[in-house]
């Protein structure tokens, strides 16, 4: 703690180096080593409490407290590093993280949350929980793949599964921040060069699952369930049911809505979930909602049909995200398998 406590003084006194403010403050090491600082508390701690693992979770409680106040100096007072590299940029409106600077904070919370894993599984005595995590758009055939993932975990093995619906930006947004390791991105073809780049500039890995066009989702007794070919004109007197938040960071809200919401119905119903949208179109025939393609056994579960309106050419892509310096995990990779057969089931 008074290590830390001479780090913040010096934070405020002007020192302008992170590696050097821990550096000269390393548990208040006499020969300012933080290296042996630290090997000598692993050592009284061995001493101390008769092994080594104990010891490493002892040492790494105090680095933790260190890191947490060092990077709330950090992030308010400082904007470089001793490497050189630039974390913030200064402007009227403020300081925001450089790209070299998310790539920073990223590795500083992966730290710190692996401390805290190592303080749970020994403090409680058992194995850690092994853990899935992933960002999703509102697609049928992704939560079919997940059902169908979920039958498959080992029932003597503690999982925990994290499965959030939500448009692109919150995707991207979880994996970056760490919350979750695997995204799966929709857009539009027309913005794949930006997509791409963004990707590759924020150090993420992404893979194709499928291409595809929208098609019409409504009730089996609705107005145009018998017509043969479906034109936007039609649609007018209906009501859409559509999701309230298609945003592609780049442009402005309105101008995104235009594209992926044209003015050919005059009525419009918003959701964020798909339950109340299968709702919708299952209880009113007057509905209808546009969606890649549904798996057969929904459509029959809730009194639907989907039906091609060749008017609606605009394409759309499915995409495989993850942070290039993570290791997909064998859930992972179990969950892409089902992601797979799911798509062929579908698309092919």
């Amino acid at each position: 703690v008074d290590g830390c406590v001479g780090i913040l003084q010096e934070c405020d006194g002007g020192v302008d180096y992170l590696a050097e403010i821990v550096r000269r403050n390393g548990r208040c090491h006499t020969n300012c080593d933080t290296v042996r600082a630290v090997d000598e508390q692993v050592g009284e701690s061995r001493g101390q409490h008769y092994g080594l693992l104990a010891s490493v979770v002892e040492v790494g409680i105090e680095i933790n407290r260190l890191f947490v106040d060092v990077a709330d100096h950090f992030e308010r007072d400082l904007g470089k590093t001793s490497l050189g590299v630039t974390i913030f940029d200064r402007s009227a409106k403020g300081m925001v993280l450089t790209p070299d600077g998310e790539v920073f904070v990223r590795y500083a919370r992966s730290i710190l949350r692996q401390v805290d894993a190592i303080e749970t599984v020994f403090s409680n005595g058992s194995t850690e929980k092994k853990k899935f995590s992933i960002s999703v758009p509102r697609a049928s055939y992704v939560t079919d793949a997940f059902a169908e993932f979920s039958k498959l975990l080992d029932r003597d093995t503690p999982v925990e599964v994290f499965y959030k619906e939500t448009n692109s930006m919150r995707s991207m947004k979880n994996i970056l921040q760490d919350e979750y390791k695997l995204a799966i991105i929709r857009y539009a073809e027309n913005y794949d060069k930006y997509y791409k780049s963004t990707f590759d500039e924020k150090g993420l890995t992404y893979e194709l699952i499928t291409e595809f066009q929208y098609v019409l989702l409504m009730n089996r007794k609705s107005p145009l369930a018998d017509k043969e070919n479906i034109t936007f004109d039609d649609l007018k007197n209906l009501i859409e049911i559509a999701h309230a938040d298609p945003y592609v960071p780049s442009l402005p809200l309105s101008e995104v809505k235009k594209e992926e919401l044209p003015d050919n119905s005059q009525r419009r119903i918003f959701v964020f979930e798909r339950a109340s949208q299968f709702e919708l179109l299952s209880r009113n025939s007057d509905t209808f909602m546009w969606v890649s393609p549904i798996p057969q056994e929904l459509l029959d579960r809730y009194g639907l049909i989907q039906r091609v309106c060749p008017e609606n050419t605009r394409k759309y892509k499915d995409v495989l995200v993850h942070r290039k310096d993570y290791e997909l995990t064998a859930l992972d990779n179990m969950f892409i398998e089902q992601l797979v057969k799911a798509k062929r089931k579908i698309f092919e």
